[in-house]
């Protein structure tokens, strides 16, 4: 879809949802694939031979979350297994735990009580004799330390001692796992991201602002209304934000959040679907009487802050870390002379904020310590979050910093954005 893909709220069709059963297909059917390619491929890179995810029904690990099908109930302990037998075998899953996942992993257990439960995960580790066992106590990646103490001490008391010493962080081991998708999944996330950017446009419109009346606390409930009643779970708390003049702010004074003939508006919004968040971040501008498009220093600023979005994409090399490609990423855009970039990305997926490469903060533009040290693979998605400062001369030569935000996914093809970007105002 080419760049310049916005079109009216009148002209735009409202993408498609599936219904919950359908969804159920999809995510299910997905995950199947997934453990029998991704799992082993991040299992055997990293080193592990067995993994145990262990959480309670009311307390999931983020981890297990993503590897049980999406119609599943979860009552009191859930114990999964992973052991590699090999290339030639596979890695065999072991579900031990009343939890019923269909025919995706093998369940030696029928009971009910979960106190069985323990003496059976020592049998099943006893009789496969792994070298090392992943277990998730993260440090860095909060995705990846969903193991409670509770949990862990019991894991521990109840392995014998040449076991428990084999333990470790399965940190590398559920990075990979979580950030790698399927090609059919960067497929659905196109039609995701067609959904997040029609519910923005829905927002941007006469429908949704009048101008002198709606505020922008108006526009976030009617964004969390919009995506319940399509069944969309929200990514995070959407935010709307005035950006104005100074002449307007002295007229209205700092507090007031009605929107109003040349204000701009600024969204960060985001939506979870299929089990898959996106992140946004994109412009409106309210039309002066008389006007037909945003100031010319509006326009320009952002077709600065779109100059920054080609660097970034084209510095995306595999096996680089966050803090390489931030550092790769800024040298270039001051080379173009793109005013004052900043660079905030940070991978997108199953979790908002990582557990990919993490590309600078916006307090933090030199080196993000251990998230930043995390490197690129194929098919890991990204939000392309960054931003750039400049005068408007509309504005009596006011600074303004402008962030966009849109979601793009690295392939073997390169970086790409997954459905479009802004490169004009959303005018009303």
């Amino acid at each position: 879809m080419p760049d310049d893909f916005r079109v009216s709220p009148s002209e735009a069709r409202f993408p498609r949802i599936l219904p919950p059963r359908q969804q159920a297909e999809v995510v299910n059917r997905i995950l199947a694939r997934r453990v029998e390619a991704i799992l082993p491929m991040a299992m055997r890179e990293t080193g592990f031979d067995m993994w145990l995810i262990i959480c309670q029904e009311d307390d999931l690990d983020p981890v297990f979350t993503t590897l049980i099908p999406m119609d599943t109930w979860c009552p009191i302990l859930q114990i999964l297994i992973f052991f590699d037998r090999g290339s030639s075998e596979g890695v065999e899953r072991i579900n031990l735990s009343m939890t019923e996942t269909g025919e995706l992993y093998a369940r030696p257990w029928k009971g009910k009580h979960h106190p069985e439960q323990w003496p059976l995960l020592k049998e099943i580790i006893e009789a496969r004799d792994p070298k090392s066992i992943g277990i998730n106590i993260g440090s860095i990646q909060w995705a990846a330390g969903g193991l409670t103490y509770n949990l862990y001490k019991q894991l521990v008391d109840n392995l014998p001692r040449k076991y428990a010493e084999r333990l470790k962080s399965a940190e590398p081991l559920a990075t990979r796992w979580l950030t790698t998708l399927a090609d059919e999944e960067i497929d659905l996330y196109e039609q995701i991201a067609k959904v997040a950017h029609a519910l923005i446009a829905e927002c941007y419109s006469r429908n949704a602002i009048t101008p002198g009346i709606t505020t922008t606390e108006d526009l976030v409930w009617r964004y969390w209304q919009h995506s319940a009643e399509l069944g969309l779970s929200l990514s995070f708390r959407p935010f709307f934000t005035l950006v104005r003049s100074d002449e307007m702010k002295e007229k209205y004074g700092a507090g007031d959040n009605v929107i109003r003939p040349g204000d701009l508006i600024h969204c960060d919004v985001g939506i979870k679907y299929l089990r898959l968040n996106s992140d946004h971040q994109e412009w409106a501008y309210i039309l002066r009487h008389g006007e037909e498009d945003a100031p010319e220093g509006l326009r320009t600023l952002m077709a600065q802050g779109n100059r920054l979005q080609d660097v970034f994409m084209s510095e995306f090399k595999r096996g680089l870390t966050g803090n390489e490609i931030l550092s790769n990423v800024l040298e270039q855009a001051r080379k173009k002379s793109v005013p004052n970039p900043k660079v905030y990305s940070h991978s997108l997926g199953y979790f908002l904020h990582e557990p990919g490469p993490l590309i600078g903060l916006p307090w933090e533009q030199k080196r993000c310590e251990g998230r930043g040290d995390v490197r690129l693979e194929h098919n890991y998605t990204f939000t392309m979050e960054l931003s750039v400062e400049a005068p408007v001369p509309e504005w009596n030569g006011q600074m303004i910093r402008m962030s966009l935000e849109q979601d793009v996914v690295y392939t073997r093809d390169g970086c790409r954005l997954i459905d479009g970007r802004q490169t004009k105002f959303h005018l009303i």
